[in-house]
């Protein structure tokens, strides 16, 4: 029998991630952009995300996304993201989610790294909408509006990730359930960009002032219903999922990341399936258009909701753990007594 070492365990701090990811967008979006086109061509392993509830705490849970996928040269990466979603936790002063993502060996299927995580779901979220808008805009109609519906954490990413793309974004359209919210993003914003920022009195308002309305909400049903708001023929980045009524999904060219992942927890995706019986709405794919399909036209709204893959987060924690391995000290002893005798 052939032996092999235990592999050395390190812990990344969220400080490190974010450092790493921070320095170089596009080699995030490139990374989160090979993802999925190794989705495309079935180099992935990709389950469904398993939910831990809690009784009568209806709209807090704890997820899991466990995926692989192999790269375009051949290497692999394997592992779990841990996140939970608690939305009280805004009223606490605290982000809504938290999370930590762990790698494994190829060889022997040990973890080697353990990080957190909140960073690389919300910057994963943030390229693939980024990613999605700039493939489904085209060549010639570069927006240079945004509604932003829900003003945290994957708003701030999203427009972070804009501002440092080929995107001409020349003005912000704000809309929070809780006025406050929205006043304090629209602060922030001002400070760090001349981009005109106004808060919108009303949603409707917001959604029909924007070439592109991002839904970043935690809204658990839909709460959006008139088609007649997306009749300015919009990208709607819908991040959230779960913000629009099935008659807005049925009256737009649909993309999604994944078809099967989407049509499932009640998202306004699945809601359509149920009351249609049919799939048929969807036909579009980001994995397909990132290998050669085409675009939607622009004759009705574009509706960009991806599910969030895990692929998506073991991509860019294999990123930060490729980066910074060789400078970071591993745990010592973390698998004492691993050798069998």
């Amino acid at each position: 029998m052939s032996s092999i070492s235990v592999p050395e365990f390190r812990v990344y701090s969220g400080e490190q991630v974010r450092d790493v990811l921070d320095k170089d967008h596009q080699a995030v979006v490139a990374a989160v952009e090979a993802a999925y086109r190794a989705h495309h061509v079935g180099r992935t392993v990709n389950p469904d995300s398993y939910f831990l509830r809690f009784p009568g705490r209806d709209a807090d849970r704890i997820i899991a996304l466990p995926a692989r996928y192999v790269s375009d040269g051949g290497a692999a990466a394997t592992g779990i993201k841990w996140i939970s979603s608690f939305p009280q936790n805004i009223e606490r002063g605290i982000a809504r989610a938290s999370a930590v993502l762990i790698l494994n060996d190829e060889s022997t299927g040990y973890p080697i790294a353990c990080m957190e995580a909140g960073s690389i779901s919300a910057t994963r979220t943030a390229a693939s909408a980024v990613s999605g808008l700039r493939l489904l805009s085209g060549d010639d109609r570069a927006p240079k509006s945004i509604a932003v519906i829900g003003t945290g954490v994957i708003s701030n990413q999203v427009l972070t990730f804009l501002d440092r793309s080929d995107v001409p974004i020349e003005r912000i359209a704000l809309f929070d359930a809780n006025r406050d919210y929205a006043a304090r993003f629209a602060a922030r914003l001002r400070e760090r960009s001349d981009v005109a920022v106004d808060i919108a009195p009303d949603i409707g308002t917001a959604i029909r002032s924007g070439e592109v309305v991002l839904f970043a909400t935690t809204a658990g049903t839909p709460h959006v219903h008139d088609p007649a708001l997306f009749e300015h023929c919009p990208i709607v980045l819908h991040l959230s999922l779960r913000d629009l009524s099935p008659e807005i999904i049925l009256s737009a060219h649909n993309v999604v990341d994944d078809v099967d992942h989407c049509m499932k927890a009640r998202t306004s995706l699945h809601l359509a399936e149920m009351q249609t019986g049919s799939r048929d709405f969807v036909a579009h794919t980001l994995p397909g258009i990132l290998c050669g399909a085409p675009i939607p036209e622009r004759d009705r709204p574009v509706i960009f909701s991806p599910f969030g893959m895990g692929i998506l987060d073991i991509a860019l924690g294999d990123l930060v753990h490729s980066l910074i391995a060789g400078a970071t000290a591993p745990v010592k002893n973390f698998y004492l007594g691993a050798e069998r005798f």
